[in-house]
C-alpha cells in the first residue's frame, strides 16, 4: 500500500496525504450485503448530547456493509471477487464468493490479491486469509479478527494495519500478544484469521484541514480552559493557565490518564500481562 501527496495548489492541499486506493477494484458494494445506517449526531434516545458524543455530527451519509466476522462457512473454497473501500472501519473489506453459490463480505487481508482462494475450518492450511481455531495455529504467526469466547465472532485486531501473534499455550487456552503490547489468554477453540490486517499506511494519513474531519463526522471540540468558569471547572482566568492542578473534564471528573477498566471485570482473569507492564490492572 502506498502514500499519497498533492501539489499544494490550496492550503487544504499542502499538507495532504492521502492511501492510494487504486488497488481497488470497485467503488459499488454488493447491493444484497448492505443496509442503511443511521445517523445519531450524538444525542442519545433522549435527543440530547451525551457527555462523551459532544464531537460527534454531521459527515458524510454511510451504507453499512454486513461483514462476516464469524467466518462459519467451514469446508467450502471461497474466492475473492473484489477489494473494497469500506467507510464505516479503517481496513478494507473484501467480497468473497464460495463454492456453492453465496457471497460474503470479509476484512480484507494484507497482500490478498483478486482471485485468490481462503477457506475456514477447525483445522486448515495456515494460509493468508484462512480461519480456524487459535489452538491449531503454530507459534509465532500473525493473526487477526481474533474471537474472545468461541463462536462470538472477531473482536480483536479488526482496524487496519493490526495483527496479533500466538506466543504460546497455557492448558487449553492459547496466549496472544496484541498490537497493545497486552498478553492475553483465549480459549483453543477460538477462532481467528492468518495474516495482517490490511491497509496498514492508514497510521501515517494526514487530513490537511478541518473539513475533511467534518466528512468524517467529527465537530470541532474547545477546550475546558478556553471556556468560562461558569461552562468548565478548568475555564476562566486571563490566559490558558491550564485549570491549574488535576485535568478535568466538563463534570469534574478526573482526565487524562484516569483509569476506565473496571476492576472487577470478569475477564480480568485472562490477562497475563497488561500493556503497562506485570500486574498493574
Amino acid at each position: 500500500m502506498a502514500l499519497k501527496k498533492y501539489k499544494p495548489t490550496s492550503p487544504g492541499r499542502r499538507q495532504l496525504v492521502t492511501v492510494d486506493y487504486s488497488c481497488l477494484t470497485t467503488d459499488t458494494p454488493e447491493k444484497k450485503l448492505t443496509r442503511g445506517k443511521s445517523a445519531t449526531g450524538g444525542r442519545n434516545n433522549n435527543g440530547r448530547i451525551s457527555t462523551m458524543n459532544t464531537k460527534r455530527g454531521g459527515g458524510h451519509k454511510r451504507r453499512y456493509r454486513q461483514v462476516d466476522f464469524r467466518r462459519t462457512k467451514d469446508g467450502v473454497i471461497g474466492t475473492i471477487k473484489t477489494l473494497e473501500y469500506d467507510p464505516n472501519r479503517s481496513a478494507f473489506i473484501c467480497l468473497v464468493s464460495y463454492s456453492d453459490g453465496e457471497k460474503r463480505y470479509i476484512i480484507a487481508p494484507h497482500k490478498i490479491e483478486v482471485g485468490a482462494t481462503i477457506e475456514s475450518g477447525t483445522r486448515v492450511d495456515p494460509n493468508v486469509g484462512n480461519c480456524m481455531e487459535v489452538g491449531n495455529i503454530p507459534p509465532g504467526l500473525q493473526v487477526h479478527n481474533i474471537e474472545m469466547n468461541p463462536g462470538q465472532g472477531g473482536k480483536l485486531a479488526r482496524s487496519a494495519g493490526s495483527y496479533a501473534t500466538i506466543a504460546g499455550r497455557d492448558g487449553h487456552h492459547v496466549i496472544l500478544s496484541l498490537p497493545s503490547g497486552e498478553y492475553r489468554k483465549v480459549h483453543e477453540r477460538c477462532r481467528a484469521t492468518l495474516g495482517q490486517v490490511s491497509n496498514p499506511d492508514n497510521m501515517n494519513k494526514v487530513l490537511g484541514k478541518a473539513g475533511r474531519m467534518r466528512w468524517l463526522g467529527r465537530r470541532p471540540q474547545v477546550s475546558g480552559n478556553s471556556k468560562n468558569p461558569v461552562d468548565h471547572p478548568m475555564g476562566g482566568g486571563n490566559d490558558h493557565t491550564g485549570g491549574g492542578g488535576q485535568p478535568v473534564d466538563a463534570k469534574g471528573r478526573s482526565t487524562k490518564g484516569r483509569r476506565t477498566r473496571q476492576p472487577r471485570k470478569p475477564s480480568n482473569s485472562m490477562i497475563v500481562r497488561t500493556r503497562r507492564g506485570k500486574g498493574v490492572r
